[in-house]
């Protein structure tokens, strides 16, 4: 398959290099953590501190065999990306950012099709799936929305590393979607 696909609304989806890594970390940081995340709606500012990922992470994304880190441009700037892991019968999906100046303009919804779409074509899987923080109910709605189901299964938030929270009770729920 080729690496590279481009959607009909002028976005170049193609797998992470190397050379990528700097800019992924800015576009992650951007829109999760810090003042910059608040001009989107997908931020957790208010709930957590520290860094959401760093180099060595989006690197190891890069590398790994079962995974690929899906960039998103356009007009060659990058706006989002995302992870997509295969793990056994299903595919995972995480590291999912998107410039805060572009949120809620339709984007994600793009984005979250194509991956759904290279997850199958790549792998052949009918299941994806991702954690999301529990508390996060108005991220946890737009991924209903788009036909993932809660699961009520939790995780625990790894509290004790640099992304400590500022609440007791985080814990990742993972969300489910069939793929046809």
């Amino acid at each position: 398959m080729d690496p590279t696909a481009t959607a009909a609304d002028g976005l170049t989806f193609r797998d992470a290099t190397d050379a990528d890594v700097d800019a992924l970390v800015a576009l992650i940081e951007s829109a999760y953590r810090g003042d910059a995340s608040r001009a989107g709606w997908t931020n957790e500012a208010d709930i957590l501190e520290g860094r959401r990922t760093d180099q060595e992470s989006v690197l190891a994304v890069i590398k790994s065999s079962d995974s690929r880190l899906l960039t998103v441009e356009r007009d060659g700037q990058l706006v989002a990306c995302c992870q997509l892991e295969h793990r056994d019968d299903h595919a995972y999906f995480g590291m999912f950012a998107v410039s805060p100046a572009l949120q809620g303009a339709g984007l994600g919804k793009v984005i979250i099709a194509e991956a759904e779409r290279q997850a199958r074509a790549t792998w052949g899987v009918t299941e994806m799936h991702m954690t999301v923080i529990s508390v996060r109910n108005d991220l946890i709605a737009w991924y209903e929305r788009r036909g993932y189901r809660r699961t009520g299964r939790m995780t625990p938030y790894p509290y004790g590393n640099e992304c400590f929270g500022r609440r007791a009770d985080l814990q990742f729920e993972l969300l489910v979607k069939e793929l046809a």
